[in-house]
């Protein structure tokens, strides 16, 4: 019977070698979800690195096991074959990180990877024992040997279901998941090593040949230290990965939500863009770029074919304005709406139905093959349109005015819209609730009004408009209390355009908002000019129902007088009675926030329109103007009297200052100074006339047709 040698195990040597083997276990089951979980190359990377390292660890836990082991000689290891034994490990740990990264393994990839997991763990732990190259040989227990090869099949499998199973925790409880399977891992790893070292006997008298190559305390505690760091730093890596991968994910869906709502954000301004807010239909913008592509449409297919046609049918409904200013805008909505809903439905889904104007819609008819179809549009729209209309409980009857030209047989291509117009126009003559073909004759307007409105579009740009003043007189002193704005244009051609002209058309083709802006920057850029030289005057700008219901005009304005270094005071801004009570809600919000700002406010023409005391005690104006017409009867009409005096007691319990336009008499002016008007405009005083006239007029100089008086002006705000 052969003598073995006694061997023992430094104990602190085994425990560093488990913790060796349960560190290298958590960081490797970490290494196996960053290799899953990243992007392709990136998860390459993670495999190679991952291996390495994972390998190395394992590794290291044989290593030092194998230092933990004492005999009575001295023992060491070759280099080569510990090198081999390294590279075993890192074999074994590639396939372990292969198999791991895989969305899916099933039973039969699960027992192949761990018989040659085992194969590497156990070939690593042999070579590594090979290398103490010991003489005799080492003698072993191949029963001990086969237990141990078997252990380490059974720890590969339970490190695949491991990983396996990990994936299914949720990332909140992953950390003790972790931990509890990185220490049956490790109990695994190790009792395999130990198993392995107990199947191996020393003889009495061996010796290791390889005792001055690698070993010794110093080279332990040298392996313990590098490998803890490589794998401490790996795994400290591999956290700021994911953590820096998971911003990356937070990043990227707070971005993705970012532009989702950002796309939906241009959508929706897309769609305001092109669409009419009430109704929903399209508006002039959109239907004139569908127009353009229902032209170019019908050039390709006349090229193939008999040609065919397109029409515009300028549907505009008749008696909308009494109804407006009967029940109120509200119900005026109500009915667009109704209109707006009964076109759609009488549209064929190629066609398209615009509403490009307060009343007025615009039909885009495509492939229609002669006049006689868009007659039978025109009547059903008609017949549609003269049912009544259900507003507020009652029956409200209205009718439309159509006109209807057909391309290419009514004129240019450019002009179909206008001559459309043109022809709904010689509807309306005809007395309404009726249809027109359009007529060369007709274009002769159209054709004007297309060039008047062109030449608007480039007044600003070219100079053409200009501000005239016209004083207001103090009542009391007789002095000049302010000034209205007037917009005038001249023409380079036509010379000076009636404002009745070009007001309605900047109104109606949506140059308006356009033309308001130039009159609110020049009024302040003037009134500042004045000061400069000593003349501080208010000034009075009239405001249209379309710069009422703009947004942000409250802003525009203060920043006007901002940018000119004007006192809001010295800004007055008017607007009729009737756009006022046109759309209350909007008025007052206006109101409100021209008021915050300091500017004031005046109700112009007061006496036309439908308000109600109490609605014109809700906004913040400060002044009233009567309407010119009763001025006019003054000195005729004792009913004009009556209603003017009553305005001017009304207004004065409110707190608000009168202002009668339209004096152009003597007698007039009296009987309103006697009436105890505040103040009072017209011709009798002086017509309007530009900036220079005005200030040379305030310097004593008297202009053609005005009175003659000194307009002092100091102290006049």
């Amino acid at each position: 019977m052969n003598a073995f040698m006694p061997f023992s195990y430094n104990l602190f040597v085994v425990a560093a070698s488990f913790a060796m083997a349960m560190l290298a276990s958590y960081v490797t089951l970490d290494l196996a979800r960053r290799v899953r979980t990243a992007q392709r190359r990136v998860g390459l990377a993670w495999w190679a690195a991952g291996s390495l390292v994972m390998g190395t660890g394992i590794w290291s836990m044989h290593f030092l096991g194998m230092q933990a082991f004492k005999l009575p000689i001295e023992i060491g290891f070759s280099g080569g074959a510990t090198l081999l034994s390294w590279l075993a490990a890192v074999a074994a740990s590639a396939m372990a990180l292969e198999l791991a990264s895989r969305e899916q393994f099933g039973t039969i990839q699960l027992g192949l990877g761990a018989l040659v997991m085992g194969a590497g763990i156990s070939g690593m732990h042999y070579i590594g024992m090979a290398a103490m190259d010991m003489n005799p040989g080492i003698v072993w227990d191949h029963r001990v040997v086969v237990l141990s090869v078997a252990i380490a099949v059974l720890a590969s499998a339970s490190a695949l279901l491991i990983f396996k199973l990990l994936r299914r925790v949720r990332p909140g409880q992953r950390l003790p998941y972790q931990l509890a399977a990185s220490f049956v891992m490790a109990v695994a790893i190790c009792g395999m090593h130990y198993t392995g070292m107990a199947a191996a006997r020393f003889a009495v008298g061996s010796v290791c040949l390889s005792a001055g190559e690698l070993g010794g305390p110093g080279l332990t505690a040298m392996v313990l230290m590098a490998t803890g760091m490589l794998l401490v730093s790996t795994l400290f890596t591999s956290i700021l990965d994911a953590r820096l991968q998971t911003t990356a994910e937070h990043l990227t869906r707070s971005l993705q939500e970012s532009n989702a709502r950002l796309q939906a954000a241009n959508d929706e301004l897309q769609k305001r863009a092109f669409a009419d807010a009430l109704t929903g239909l399209p508006n002039r913008l959109l239907f004139e770029d569908r127009l353009i592509h229902a032209l170019l449409r019908l050039d390709r297919t006349n090229h193939l074919r008999v040609e065919d046609r397109l029409a515009v049918l300028f549907v505009d409904l008749d008696g909308f304005k009494p109804i407006n200013d009967s029940f109120g805008h509200a119900a005026g909505d109500v009915i667009l709406r109704g209109a707006a809903d009964r076109l759609r439905k009488e549209a064929r889904e190629c066609d398209t139905v615009a509403r490009v104007g307060g009343d007025e819609f615009l039909i885009l008819l495509e492939d229609v093959s002669d006049v006689a179809d868009c007659v039978t549009m025109a009547n059903r729209v008609l017949e549609s349109l003269s049912r009544p209309f259900e507003v507020s409980g009652k029956k409200v009857q209205i009718a439309c005015s159509i006109g209807i030209v057909v391309h290419p047989d009514h004129g240019e291509r450019t002009k179909l819209v206008a001559n459309a117009d043109a022809a709904m126009y010689a509807a309306k003559r005809a007395g309404g609730g009726c249809y027109a073909l359009f007529e060369p004759h007709m274009g002769s307007d159209a054709s004007e009004q297309l060039e008047l409105q062109n030449d608007l579009r480039q007044a600003i740009d070219r100079g053409e408009l200009a501000l005239h003043y016209q004083p207001k007189i103090d009542g009391t002193r007789g002095q000049i209390s302010g000034v209205e704005a007037l917009l005038r244009w001249n023409h380079p051609k036509h010379g000076m355009v009636s404002p009745m002209v070009f007001i309605a058309l900047a109104e109606r083709f949506g140059l308006i908002n356009k033309l308001g802006n130039w009159v609110i920057d020049e009024a302040c850029r003037q009134t500042a000019e004045w000061a400069r030289n000593g003349m501080r005057m208010r000034v009075a700008i009239n405001l249209s129902v379309h710069q009422l219901r703009e947004s942000g005009l409250a802003d525009r304005i203060g920043h006007a007088l901002q940018f000119h270094g004007l006192d809001a005071s010295q800004l007055l801004c008017e607007i009729t009675e009737s756009v006022a009570m046109e759309d209350i809600k909007a008025t007052q919000r206006t109101f409100d926030g021209l008021a915050r700002i300091g500017v004031f406010l005046s109700i112009d023409d007061f006496g036309t329109g439908y308000s109600s005391l109490n609605y014109l005690r809700q906004l913040p104006a400060q002044q009233l103007k009567i309407d010119r017409s009763f001025v006019n009867d003054l000195e005729s009409s004792e009913d004009a009297r009556a209603v003017v005096s009553a305005v001017v007691s009304l207004a004065h319990a409110l707190g608000l200052r009168v202002v009668a336009e339209g004096v152009e008499t003597e007698g007039q002016r009296d009987i309103l100074l006697a009436m105890e008007c505040d103040e009072l405009q017209g011709f009798y005083f002086a017509r309007p006339m530009p900036a220079d006239s005005l200030f040379a007029w305030s310097q004593g100089e008297k202009p053609e047709g005005a009175v003659d008086f000194t307009p002092s002006v100091i102290g006049s705000l």
